[in-house]
C-alpha cells in the first residue's frame, strides 16, 4: 500500500512540475528584461540554497564554503565550454561532476571532522580558493574567463532575448534538481541522513557506515553546488575569483537558514529574498545619496543582520514554523 502511495505521490509531484514550469515560462514571455534576469538569478540562488539544505539539514554537516564548490562547478563549466566546445548539457554535466569529485575528496575529510573543525576546513576552502585560482594562467587569473553558452535556437523567435534563454535554462534545471531533491530526501539515503544527524551512536549500532553515508552526502550536495556555479556563470558571462567570494557562501547559508534548513518547502523565499536585498539597497542609496562605499558593503551587512535575526526569531525557518503550529492545532483539535 505504502509502495502505491509513493507512486501516485511522485505522479502527482510531476504533474505539478509540469504544471509549475509551465506557469514559469510562460510568465519569462510576459515581464520586462530586468525581472527576466532576477528570475534566472533566483534559480541559480534556489539551487545553491537547495545543496545546504541536503547537506546541513539532511546529514547535519556544517559548511561554510559552499561558494567555493559553486567556484569549481563555474571554472569547469567555462573549461568545457571555452578549451573542448562542449554542448550546454555536457558543460553543465561536467560542472556537476567536476564539483562533486571535490566535495568527495571534502568529505573524506569531513568523515573524520564535526562541529567547528568541519566549518573551519570549508571556512578555509572559501578563503583559499581564489587565491588558487590566481595561481594558474588556465583560470584566467583575477581577470577570469568568458562563458558563454551560446544563443538562443532561432526557432524560438526573434523576439526571445538571451537572458530568457538564461532565464529558460536556469529555471528548467533548477525543477530538476529540486524534483531529484525531493525523491532523494524521501529514500533510504534521506533516512539515512536523518539518523546521522539525529545521533551518530544511534545511527552506527543501528549499522549505518557513518563516514560513507557523510562522504556521500557531501558529494551529492557538491554537485548540486557546482551546477548552481555553472549556472551563475552562465548568468553574468564569466567566472572569475571575485565572481566566488566568501560572502557567496554566507549568503547561501542565509538563505538556507531563512528557508528552513530542515526543508525544502522554503527555499524560493530564501532565494527570493537575497535576489531582493541589492535591489532594495540601490533604491534606498539612491534616495538618500549615499556613498559607494555604503552601496557596495550594506547589502553584505544586511545579510549578516538578517542572518542572526533569523536564527534568533525563527531558528527553523517560517516554513517549518507554521508547519510546526499547524501540528500543534491538529494535535488539540484530536
Amino acid at each position: 500500500m505504502r509502495k502505491i502511495n509513493n507512486k501516485i505521490s511522485n505522479k502527482t509531484r510531476i504533474v505539478i512540475f509540469l504544471l509549475l514550469g509551465f506557469v514559469i515560462f510562460l510568465i519569462s514571455n510576459r515581464v520586462d528584461e530586468l525581472r527576466v534576469y532576477q528570475g534566472a538569478s533566483v534559480a541559480v540562488y534556489v539551487v545553491g540554497i537547495a545543496s545546504i539544505i541536503l547537506l546541513t539539514g539532511y546529514s547535519g554537516q556544517v559548511s561554510l564554503g559552499q561558494g567555493a564548490l559553486l567556484g569549481v562547478g563555474g571554472y569547469a563549466a567555462a573549461l568545457a565550454r571555452n578549451h573542448w566546445h562542449a554542448s550546454v548539457p555536457l558543460t553543465f554535466a561536467i560542472a556537476i561532476l567536476a564539483a562533486a569529485a571535490a566535495g568527495a575528496l571534502l568529505g573524506m575529510a569531513a568523515a573524520r571532522l564535526s562541529g567547528p573543525y568541519l566549518a573551519g576546513t570549508t571556512l578555509a576552502l572559501a578563503v583559499g580558493l581564489p587565491s588558487l585560482a590566481n595561481q594558474f594562467s588556465i583560470l584566467g587569473g583575477e581577470q577570469g574567463l568568458f562563458f558563454d553558452v551560446g544563443a538562443p535556437p532561432q526557432s524560438l523567435g526573434a523576439d526571445f532575448t538571451q537572458y530568457k534563454w538564461f532565464f529558460w535554462i536556469a529555471a528548467l534545471a533548477t525543477l530538476i534538481v529540486i524534483f531529484w531533491l525531493q525523491n532523494v530526501m524521501r529514500s533510504r539515503y534521506g533516512r539515512t541522513w536523518k539518523a546521522i544527524r539525529g545521533s551518530d551512536v544511534a545511527a552506527e549500532l543501528a549499522g549505518i557506515n557513518i563516514a560513507r553515508s557523510k562522504v556521500l552526502a557531501f558529494t551529492l550536495s557538491a554537485g548540486v553546488a557546482g551546477l548552481a556555479g555553472a549556472l551563475l556563470a552562465m548568468t553574468i558571462g564569466t567566472v572569475s575569483p571575485s565572481a566566488f567570494p566568501l560572502a557567496l557562501s554566507f549568503s547561501l547559508l542565509t538563505g538556507a537558514v531563512l528557508s528552513g534548513v530542515t526543508t525544502l518547502g522554503g527555499v524560493i523565499l530564501g532565494a527570493v529574498t537575497l535576489v531582493a536585498i541589492p535591489e532594495i539597497v540601490a533604491s534606498v542609496v539612491d534616495r538618500l545619496g549615499a556613498s559607494e562605499g555604503v552601496a557596495t558593503n550594506l547589502p553584505s551587512l544586511l545579510v549578516g543582520a538578517l542572518l542572526i535575526l533569523t536564527v534568533i526569531v525563527l531558528p527553523n525557518g517560517p516554513v517549518e514554523q507554521f508547519r510546526s503550529k499547524q501540528r500543534a492545532k491538529v494535535k488539540k483539535s484530536h
